[in-house]
Formats: structure tokens, sequence, C-alpha cells
């Protein structure tokens, strides 16, 4: 019988990012957390208050058994829980972060026609500002998946989403994290070179994305007029845009996204 409703294997950047957001709706006595080292396990649970254990441990003990490891690890982790897994007499949930690989591939790598969860969800979950989307095989419940999206809402924007998409949804909201600290970075550096104090210009960046990400949401203005409404003639906006095109970086931004989707492919291969 589970002890724990959450089990999290990996407590790397998405693993952990997903322990804090889970923390928020469960007490930290019933999350459980394991790594491939165990110290880093054995720290973040320090730091929420949860608890430290092995692989085997978590796909015994949890409810929801988050696999947070690479895909190209999957299929010997699955190795080593399935016999577990097997074992086990009452219900529990898969819960896949592993970028290319379908569920069905998941069920089958685990051994069992088991319940799976795929999520794709990004870093900012950790501070509730993240978007995780989700698809579920037949074998979930609505009730196992109801209380998974109200477990995880502290993470911020759950959006349920055709598994046959998932890949393309996360290059957009999974890797453009990057994608946007890359152009933030840039943004300060830019300002630097005007004569700005490096971590004025890096929270001037940052508050600025942050604003407008927020306005656009808010306002359902759609970003090209967004960004017409800042464009005054022959003003310095205009000047900006027109260098930025000059460089392609619209082009760049959209090829960012399709080699992401690529590589998420690949890696189901």
């Amino acid at each position: 019988m589970a002890r724990y409703t959450f089990g999290f294997i990996g407590a790397g950047n998405m693993g952990s990012a997903l322990a804090r957001a889970a923390v928020k709706s469960l007490a930290p006595e019933q999350i459980l957390l394991s790594n491939r080292t165990a110290a880093k396990a054995e720290a973040l649970a320090a730091q929420l208050g949860c608890t430290a254990g092995d692989n085997c441990m978590v796909a015994e003990k949890s409810q929801y058994i988050f696999l947070g490891v690479k895909p190209q690890m999957m299929a010997g982790l699955m190795e080593e829980l399935r016999p577990v897994l097997a074992a086990r007499t009452d219900s529990f949930v898969l819960v896949t972060m592993a970028a290319g690989l379908t569920m069905e591939r998941i069920a089958a790598m685990a051994g069992g026609d088991y319940p799976v969860i795929r999520i794709m969800p990004n870093t900012p979950c950790a501070v509730g500002a993240g978007v995780v989307l989700y698809d579920a095989n037949p074998r979930v419940t609505e009730e196992q998946l109801a209380f998974f999206t109200q477990t995880m809402a502290g993470a911020g924007l759950l959006d349920r989403l055709e598994e046959r998409l998932i890949d393309a949804g996360s290059a957009v909201a999974g890797c453009g994290p990057a994608f946007l600290s890359l152009f933030l970075e840039a943004l300060a550096d830019g300002g630097v070179s005007c004569g700005l104090p490096r971590q004025k210009a890096l929270v001037y960046a940052a508050k600025m994305a942050e604003g407008t990400a927020r306005l656009m949401l808010e306002t359902g203005q759609h970003p090209g007029v967004m960004k017409d409404a800042v464009c005054s003639p022959a003003g310095s906006t205009i000047a900006g845009v027109r260098a930025l095109e000059q460089h392609g970086f619209r082009a760049a931004a959209m090829d960012a996204v399709i080699s992401a989707m690529e590589r998420n492919r690949d890696l189901g291969k």
C-alpha cells in the first residue's frame, strides 16, 4: 500500500521544480524523493521537509511515481523498477516527463498496462509561474487525473494537450525558458554597453518580460498589436525592431522552436 502520495525519481532541475510545486498542496511527509546521486535528493528533502529514499522505494510506496530521468536513461530505470511495480497490488500512476517517449512506450518499458500521465513542465514551475502540458492514457481514471491536476495547480498553468502535439508544445513552453533567458541576457548586455550597471540591467530586462507577458495574457492583445503600440513613428523602438529584423530575429526564434521539436522526436526513436 502506498505510503506517499507523490514520489519523485530524479531531483534535477525539473524534478525539484515539481517537488517545490507539489509541497504547496501536499504535506511534506506525503512526498518521497530519490536521485542517482543520493546526496542531491537528501539535500532537497531537507529543504522541503520531505523524505529521501531510493528508486525502488519510490516505485513501491508512492501513489504517483514521477519518472524524472532523461529519455536515454528511461529503459535502464524501468528495468530496475519493473519487478517492484509488478509486485504491487494497489493502484498507482506513472508520471513521465521524458521528451519524445510516448505513454505507450513508457508502459511497455514498465512491463504492464499501467496508468500513465505524460507531462512536459518547465522550470518556472518552481515559483508557481510555470506551464505543465499533460495527457493521460485510458488507464488513468477521471478521479486520478483530477487529483493530479488539483495537486499540481501550484506549478502554474496546467493544460491538457493531445500527446501527438506535446513535442511541439514542449519546444515552446519547455525549451522557451532557455530561449528567453538568452534574450534577457542579451538585453542586459546591451544595457551594460550603454552604461547601465549589470544588476540593474538584468532586473529591468526581467521585469519588462514579466510585465509584457502579463499584459498580453490579461488583455488578450496579439503581440503584434502590443509591439505596434510601443513603436512611435521614427522613434527609438522601431529603430531597435529594425535592427532585430536585420539580424533575422523572428526567423531565428521560429527555427529554435522547430529544431527543439525535431530533437524531441529524435529522442523517442
